[in-house]
């Protein structure tokens, strides 16, 4: 080390004895250089696992916020379509919203936030934004029970949109709309007919969509023709409804 230092003559003597020891330095430094390509591999591996971990749940939370933004905006739709639909209404309303539905099969009722703390009363009209819905038969001070007109004990008095021919369309609970009562074989009835509600029983306001004719089956042996509407209110869709006060309700208060 000595001479390799002060003696410029012993580099080249250096030189030459490095050159048989060159491969074992490779083979030793080998394993060393492979464990740290590993580790490295293996480091950046992890990395990739963490972050490819991350964004799968920042993935997830931005389709969350889409579908809450979906919802947010459909509600909004519901309900400037309510409040369109209000811009028709003469007298006092309130917007309610769906608490619950009930769960028997053969009932088509539904609950609402709003009860007789509010003035809700029994046998109030209830509306969404495309058409009646039913009227409340119970109320309790914080909320309200509904029966919905396709229900069997419910009975609109409605007439035809497009020559007045007047009826009751009842519930026919099983399939979910609506039928005819007594309509005779020579009633002027047409598929895509709009009855609504004629404001002779004193439940509904006159003049609001309650069902389209969707079906009607003439049987010979009957006096009577079968005819089937598909309620215009969205019965298992609206999640906010009016509560409607009739005009002589309403002055009456």
């Amino acid at each position: 080390m000595i001479l390799d230092k002060y003696v410029p003559a012993t580099e080249h003597i250096r030189v030459a004895l490095s050159l048989p020891l060159a491969p074992f330095q490779y083979i030793i430094s080998a394993p060393f250089q492979a464990i740290d390509k590993w580790s490295h591999l293996l480091t950046t591996q992890d990395t990739l696992h963490k972050e490819n971990i991350d964004l799968k749940a920042q993935q997830l939370l931005l389709q969350a916020q889409l579908q809450r933004l979906a919802a947010i905006e459909s509600e909004n739709n519901h309900l400037k379509g309510l409040v369109h639909s209000s811009q028709n209404i003469h007298g006092k309303m309130m917007i309610a919203q769906l608490l619950a539905v009930e769960s028997d099969l053969s009932a088509h009722q539904i609950i609402l936030d709003k009860g007789s703390h509010e003035g809700v009363f029994v046998g109030q009209p209830v509306l969404d934004a495309h058409g009646v819905m039913g009227q409340v038969i119970q109320v309790s001070p914080l909320s309200s029970r509904v029966l919905l007109i396709n229900d069997t004990k419910s009975g609109v008095a409605v007439e035809g949109a497009r020559n007045g021919i007047r009826s009751i369309a009842v519930g026919d609970g099983y399939s979910g709309r609506l039928r005819l009562a007594n309509v005779p074989q020579t009633a002027d009835i047409r598929k895509g007919d709009m009855f609504l509600t004629s404001g002779l029983s004193d439940r509904y306001p006159p003049g609001y969509p309650v069902g389209e004719v969707v079906s009607i089956n003439r049987d010979p042996g009957s006096p009577f023709v079968n005819i089937i509407l598909e309620p215009s209110a969205h019965l298992d869709q609206s999640r906010q409804v009016l509560l409607v006060w009739p005009v002589k309700m309403a002055t009456g208060r």
